[in-house]
């Protein structure tokens, strides 16, 4: 027992410290695997790669960018990492975002963990899969009117006009330990803040969070609200949503999309490649999207498909 702290104290500093263990052991592989393929595509991924890859017109560039996802799936704490190491070997910053945002949502894992979760509901998944890839684009392509400078962080442009390095396995691994410590700090802090969040403010389970069950139009911002808070990973954020009260289809796929895009661990990660007013004006961005489509979903769409939600 801690002398001068009362027990409540004490039982709360305990699950916070649980929440952060939880947190941290479930983010830390994929952080280690993202910074393990960036630092082999930072050292025998030829330069400007990807630009001879993608197409040349920009916008067609972009929308080839968001459905990478499919062919390399990656998790959102995975993706950062790789993304930066992009952005330095000449992929475009527009067409990096658009990745980075999409693939944690646009992959087949996401896509079959959503069908099980929600009872073999092909339209949860498709809508969550359309919904992951729509936002992505929209927002990467606003960014390729902006030029890099205003968005991307000084350092990583700087970056970007190095000369070549050894290709080599030990210049790939000094590489990878590299990304592994920048990253990885940042990932410790947000799972920090992610954990003191969880444990003093939010509490699914009270009579609040099940009476915003009744209404979609508050009961979506709230569940946007819970997702940048849990921080869950892609993969296995559907299971959550479909068992937390009894939500209709706008605030579940609301805190399925915009938690892998954006959460309380993530936007320092993000503040790895991107400067901070632009993090925040991207977080509204996402809020006020994902917020939208969703509801177009429920009140539209979902009234001619008529799932069944769990």
């Amino acid at each position: 027992m801690v002398p001068f702290v009362s027990e409540a104290t004490q039982a709360q500093l305990q699950d916070g410290s649980f929440q952060f263990l939880a947190i941290f052991l479930e983010g830390i592989p994929f952080i280690f695997l993202g910074t393990l393929v960036s630092g082999f595509l930072g050292t025998f991924l030829p330069r400007n790669a990807f630009e001879r890859f993608l197409p040349k017109n920009r916008t067609a560039a972009v929308l080839v960018s968001g459905l990478l996802g499919a062919i390399f799936p990656v998790c959102e704490c995975a993706v950062v990492p790789v993304i930066r190491r992009l952005v330095r070997n000449g992929l475009p910053a527009s067409c990096a975002l658009a990745y980075m945002l999409a693939a944690p949502i646009f992959n087949p894992v996401t896509a079959i963990s959503t069908y099980k979760a929600f009872n073999d509901s092909w339209f949860m998944a498709g809508s969550r899969l359309g919904l992951g890839y729509l936002i992505a684009i929209i927002v990467a392509l606003v960014m390729a009117k902006v030029a890099h400078s205003k968005y991307i962080k000084a350092s990583e442009l700087e970056h970007a006009h190095d000369h070549e390095h050894p290709r080599t396995l030990s210049a790939a691994m000094n590489n990878s330990l590299k990304d592994l410590m920048d990253v990885g700090v940042y990932f410790a802090i947000g799972v920090t803040l992610t954990a003191l969040l969880k444990t003093t403010l939010i509490d699914p389970t009270t009579d609040f969070w099940k009476s915003l069950a009744e209404n979609s139009l508050a009961g979506t911002p709230a569940m946007m609200g819970l997702a940048f808070i849990l921080s869950l990973c892609s993969t296995s954020d559907a299971f959550i949503a479909a068992n937390i009260a009894n939500f209709r289809e706008a605030p579940k796929l609301a805190f399925m999309v915009f938690g892998p895009m954006m959460d309380a661990k993530l936007i320092f990660l993000y503040s790895t490649v991107f400067r901070w007013k632009f993090i925040i004006g991207l977080l509204l961005a996402l809020f006020l999207l994902t917020g939208a489509f969703s509801l177009f979903v429920e009140f539209s769409l979902a009234k001619i498909w008529e799932p069944k939600i769990p």
